[in-house]
Order: structure tokens, then C-alpha cells, then sequence
């Protein structure tokens, strides 16, 4: 008699933003939902992440872990066809120029009826009722306030169409989101993801990190593509280091025993995992996060089945019972 399968493991899952190169975590997620070994029961997410997040949710609603991996599907296949009309042969080597121009130039200028294609997607591809009501998966999306530099998360009834513009709003490509009279810029700047709600709410102990924007790149910067390359993923990495920080801290509290008694009881432990983009998008700079062409999506889609197999047959083991990396030597060092 064949025994059961056992039981999902379940998880939280930290989804970065990053444009195009979101498709990576659409295949991490592809293949951890084909797996099964563990399920996604909280998602912090932001940009391109609430995206995927949002797209997950909703297929889960719909059809289970199959109906979540053909939602994820539809939507970047909708993003692809969204750009086609923009592209011509030969337009990847504009690019940085693309970047580069953005930084001179308002598109409170340049878009002053503030059109929004990502927008037009989100509307026609995410029903955002059943992205709510999906079962035991909880959503925490993070927007930056304009006014006040501060991170906002929206989570519950909260996660809407605007939640998930604003999240995604970068400042020198979008008009700002108003929600609840409030300005909101892209979520990067204050969380990519934030991690902080998970550790107030009843949500699993293991955090997997998804990340698409390199911690580690060889070499000093020399050409202004590259400079400007760098400077963004330093820039969009900054704030998910110093929370990988403070778990460090508090793991080395909890490890030496050196809070007891009810503080002991405020402090939650936390195993940490990742799945990283360094090595697959190591060919790629920053810039090309314009690229929605099929072919560099469904690439980047299978780079991501590819480094979650590797990580599922590595660490999945160590889900529910301990952390998989060292904070402090592949993210703390230095």
C-alpha cells in the first residue's frame, strides 16, 4: 500500500520587484507550486512581486495550485503582447538610454494624462474579489507615502487595483497613485519586500526570499550604464539588508539566551531561505528590465524553474525545522 504524501510544508513568501525581471519569480513560483512539497501561506511583496503575488492569489482562488501557475502564465503573457507594439529589431540596445532618459525628464511632462498600460493589464487580468478571498493566503503589499518617505502596506481588503499601481509606480515613469488622499511612489525605496509584517501577524516561521536584484556583482562599475546599473540594485536592496539585520540580531539574542522570561515571548524566530537571481541574471544588467519581448521572459521564467528545482532539492528539507542560509555570511558580511 502506497503511503500518503506528506503534508505541504507551509511557508512566507518575500517577492522583490524589478520589472521585467519579475518573469524569474514567475518561474520560481511556477515550479514551487508544480512541486508541492511546500505552500505559500503568507506573500510580502512589492512592484513586480504584488504582481505575482496578485496573479497567484487569484488562480489559487480559482483552481488551486494549477489554476495560480495558468494565471501567472496569462498575466506575463498579456505584459508581452501590452509591449509588442513598442518593439523593433535591434530596440534592446536603447535601453539604458531608455533608463537613463527617464531621469531627465517628468512624466508629469512627457504623460500628462497620466495613460497607464500596467494599469490597463492589472484591470483586465486580475480580479482582485478573488484575489481577496483567496483561503489561507494572506497578502501584504508595500507602497512608499511621497509625503512622508514611509512604507505602507496594504493587506485585506486593502489589496486593490491602486495597491498594486502604487507599489509599482516608479517616479520618474508613472504619475504618482493617490490612495486615501496620499501620494504613493514605488515600494522599492522602503521595502523590496518588507519583511516587518510578517513578524506581527499569525503567518508560517519559514521566510523564503525570492530575489531578482543581485546582492553580489564582481567588479568595479565603469561605463554610466553600468554605474547607473549598480546604483539601483544597491538602491532597491538597501532596505531588505538592514531587516535581514535586525532577524540576525534577534536570532543571536534568541540563540545565547540573552532575553528570557516575557521578553523572550515578544521575540519571534524566524528561519530564513532564499532562492537568488545573482547567478541567472548575472548576464543581464539592470536595464533590461524594459525587455517584455516573450522569448527574454520565458527564459527568465525557465532560469527561475531552474534555480528553484536546484534550491527544492538543497534546502526545501530544512522547511519548519531551521534556516538554510547563515544571515550573516551571505548577506551581513562586511
Amino acid at each position: 500500500m502506497t503511503s500518503p504524501s506528506p503534508a505541504p510544508r507551509p511557508v512566507s513568501l518575500a517577492l522583490q520587484g524589478g520589472g521585467a525581471h519579475g518573469a524569474f519569480t514567475w518561474g520560481v513560483l511556477d515550479r514551487l507550486l508544480e512541486d508541492g512539497r511546500i505552500e505559500p501561506r503568507a506573500i510580502t511583496a512589492t512592484s513586480a512581486g504584488a504582481m505575482n503575488a496578485c496573479a497567484l492569489a487569484m488562480g489559487r482562488t480559482q483552481g488551486g495550485a494549477d489554476g495560480a501557475r495558468q494565471a501567472l502564465e496569462r498575466f506575463w503573457d498579456a505584459v508581452s503582447r501590452a509591449g509588442a507594439p513598442f518593439r523593433a529589431p535591434g530596440w534592446g540596445r536603447f535601453f539604458p538610454w531608455i533608463d537613463a532618459f527617464t531621469r531627465l525628464t517628468s512624466p508629469y511632462d512627457l504623460n500628462p494624462f497620466g495613460y497607464d498600460p500596467l494599469g490597463d493589464i492589472l484591470k483586465r487580468q486580475i480580479d482582485f474579489e478573488a484575489v481577496r478571498a483567496c483561503p489561507d493566503l494572506k497578502l501584504y503589499l508595500c507602497a512608499t507615502c511621497v509625503i512622508t518617505g514611509r512604507a505602507r502596506v496594504f493587506s485585506g481588503d486593502e489589496v486593490t487595483l491602486d495597491a498594486v499601481r502604487a507599489s509599482a509606480a516608479l517616479p520618474f515613469l508613472h504619475h504618482a497613485v493617490e490612495i486615501d488622499g496620499a501620494p504613493y511612489w514605488d515600494g522599492g525605496f522602503t521595502g523590496n519586500p518588507a519583511l516587518w509584517p510578517l513578524f506581527y501577524q499569525d503567518t508560517p516561521a519559514d521566510l523564503l526570499i525570492v530575489h531578482i536584484n543581485p546582492l553580489d556583482r564582481p567588479g568595479t562599475p565603469r561605463s554610466a550604464e553600468e554605474i547607473m546599473d549598480r546604483v539601483n540594485e544597491i538602491t532597491f536592496n538597501t532596505s531588505l539588508l538592514a531587516e535581514l539585520r535586525a532577524i540576525a540580531f534577534v536570532q543571536e539574542l534568541l540563540g545565547t539566551g540573552a532575553v528570557t522570561g516575557e521578553q523572550r515571548k515578544r521575540l519571534r524566530a524566524i528561519n530564513v531561505h532564499s532562492i537568488k537571481a545573482d547567478e541567472a541574471l548575472k548576464a543581464w544588467p539592470a536595464s533590461t528590465k524594459y525587455d517584455t519581448s516573450w522569448s527574454f521572459l520565458t527564459r527568465l521564467r525557465d532560469l527561475g524553474r531552474e534555480t528553484a528545482s536546484h534550491w527544492l532539492n538543497q534546502c526545501s528539507d530544512a522547511v519548519g525545522k531551521r534556516s538554510s542560509v547563515d544571515l550573516k555570511a551571505e548577506y551581513l558580511q562586511g
